[in-house]
Order: structure tokens, then C-alpha cells, then sequence
């Protein structure tokens, strides 16, 4: 999938994936409304609501763009309503030809580990039948717990031809409490970021790794060093916009060749009817507003990339 998720980038030219992570207060009222009128205020409502408001952007963005990351945590906060919502979602990106990160930032260890990997990435068997039960290409993995909880993803990518992106410096301000305490003199973050590059030294696809990681956009030169210590590591860059960072800050995160990085941004693109800039779309209009606010990304991130 790392190939297939390269190659989109190329076609595109848009090193971007729209962070799919809708809150309630994102979506325009008259989705509401209808999704309430139907179903009540209720969780089947609200994740009918948060569905429209997916497919829509979804539908007005695709060709832009190589890939999405839904965030679970925003369906799951609607119960199983809210699962189905997220499932819903991957099936119809994956029908658009996008490349599906499930941002589920899962660490566990043992049959855990090999749950969350078999759930998100790969397979389970029921009876004599085998069943794919989310179906994303990708899913972000907390190594806190070391190799233990990283190697059933690692192995499930194999069998699949999935990937991983294993959180390294996130763009949190408080991710310093830890992932910036020095070990022998160096920082935590780079240490990761070296077992990111020995676990993805044994995945590789043609040109980079299933094992990618994610490093914030809001800490550029800790990305350069980590761009180096990762050099076949696909880099997801959250803290894009909405979190302050911009395509000046990032070209230290991208490898020569201008691949490497893919930036995310999600409330920057999916609320953007919200925001000043787009506002003359309108709440009806909202998906018109997130187009824009893509051509936008990849403008100043392209920018940034030839001027460097």
C-alpha cells in the first residue's frame, strides 16, 4: 500500500490527506436537521449526520487529493452508531480510489496487538469464512509498549501489503514531557525514530517503507533531524493550519525528491466554510469551501517545495 499511496502522491501532486474528523459542531444545521428528522436526536442520528457531511466533502475533494484519515475517536464518541459511520466512511474513500489512514492510534501487546492489527489491517476468520472488518490501508500505532506491540502490526502489513505510522513527535504542545526526555544524551524522539527505521528496514516497498512515522509540523527542526535518522520512512505531518504550521515549515520533513511526507489537515479543510478566507460559500456550500481550502494546502506546500 505504501507503493500505491507514492504513486498517488505523483499523480496528484498533492503530498496532503484530509484529516476526515467530524465534530458535531462542524457540520452545517440543515445536515443536522435532516439526519434528526429521520432518525431522532439520537446516536443513529448524529452518525447519519456525520456521514452526509463525509461523503460530501469526500465527493468534492477526491480528485485532489491521494488520501484521508479518519480519526476514530470522533465516530466512536457515537457508540456503535458512530463505528458503523466510521466503516461507512473507509468503504466509500476506498470507492473514490483514496488511501484510507485509520488514525486509531492503537499499543497494546500480544493477542491485543494482534487484534487491533487484524481488526484495522488485515483479516479475521469466523467459522470457515474470513472477513476484512475495517478495511484501512494504514493505522497510526502508539509504540510506548515497544516491539512487542508494534511486530503484530508489522506482521499483519506484510501478509496485507498495508503500512503503519508509528507516532515519533507528535504536535501536541505538552508531547515534550516524554517524547523529548533525554536517554544518554539524546532525545527520546530520535530513538523512536531509529527503531521506526530497523522495524521498516524489513518492510520496504519500491521506493519507502510500510513503517512510516508521524512527526508534528509544529516542531520543524526536530523534523529535519528525523527526516536523516528515517530516510525511507514516509513522514504523516499532523499540526498543519488549524495548529499553526504552514508549508514554509515543512520542506525539512519532505527528502529531495520531494517525496517522503504526506501533511494532514482536518478541521482546516473540513470546517473551512467556517473560516474567514471561504466564508462567502456559505454553510450550503461547505464542500465547495473544503475544495478550496485543499487547492490552497496544495498550492503553499507545493510552493514551498520549489522554492526551497
Amino acid at each position: 500500500m505504501i507503493n500505491k499511496l507514492v504513486a498517488r502522491i505523483k499523480k496528484t501532486g498533492a503530498p496532503i490527506v484530509v484529516g476526515l474528523d467530524p465534530m458535531l459542531s462542524y457540520i452545517p444545521q440543515y445536515i443536522q436537521d435532516k439526519a434528526f428528522k429521520e432518525y431522532g436526536e439520537t446516536l443513529e442520528g448524529a452518525a447519519e449526520a456525520i456521514w452526509q457531511f463525509n461523503k460530501e466533502i469526500v465527493d468534492k475533494t477526491h480528485d485532489l487529493i491521494p488520501a484521508v484519515k479518519p480519526q476514530i475517536a470522533m465516530y466512536e464518541q457515537f457508540g456503535v452508531p458512530g463505528v458503523a459511520a466510521f466503516r461507512k466512511t473507509v468503504d466509500y474513500c476506498k470507492s473514490k480510489d483514496l488511501v484510507v489512514i485509520g488514525d486509531i492510534k492503537r499499543g497494546d501487546i500480544g493477542s491485543t496487538s494482534e487484534a487491533y492489527a487484524a481488526g484495522h489491517l488485515g483479516k479475521v476468520t469466523v467459522g470457515g469464512k474470513e472477513y476484512i472488518p475495517f478495511g484501512e490501508d494504514f493505522a497510526t500505532v502508539n509504540p510506548y509498549l515497544g516491539s512487542d506491540g508494534v511486530n503484530p502490526f508489522i506482521k499483519v502489513c506484510r501478509e496485507e501489503k498495508k503500512g503503519i505510522f508509528v507516532l515519533v513527535k507528535t504536535s501536541n504542545p505538552s508531547s515534550g514531557e516524554f517524547q523529548d526526555r533525554e536517554i544518554d544524551g539524546r532525545p527520546l524522539y530520535e530513538l523512536v525514530g531509529e527503531k521506526v527505521a530497523e522495524w521498516g528496514a524489513d518492510c520496504m516497498g519500491d521506493e519507502y517503507s510500510y513503517v512510516g512515522a508521524v512527526v508534528g509540523a509544529t516542531y520543524p527542526e526536530m523534523g529535519k533531524i528525523l527526516r536523516r535518522i528515517m530516510p525511507k520512512a514516509y513522514i504523516l505531518v499532523p499540526g498543519y493550519g488549524a495548529q499553526g504550521g504552514r508549508g514554509k515549515d515543512l520542506v525539512h520533513f519532505f527528502n529531495e525528491d520531494g517525496l517522503g511526507a504526506i501533511v494532514n489537515s482536518s478541521r482546516g479543510i473540513i470546517a473551512a466554510y467556517r473560516q474567514e478566507a471561504y466564508s462567502k460559500y456559505g454553510e450550503k456550500n461547505f464542500g465547495d469551501a473544503s475544495r478550496a481550502a485543499v487547492e490552497d494546502m496544495i498550492d503553499d506546500i507545493s510552493g514551498a517545495l520549489e522554492g526551497r
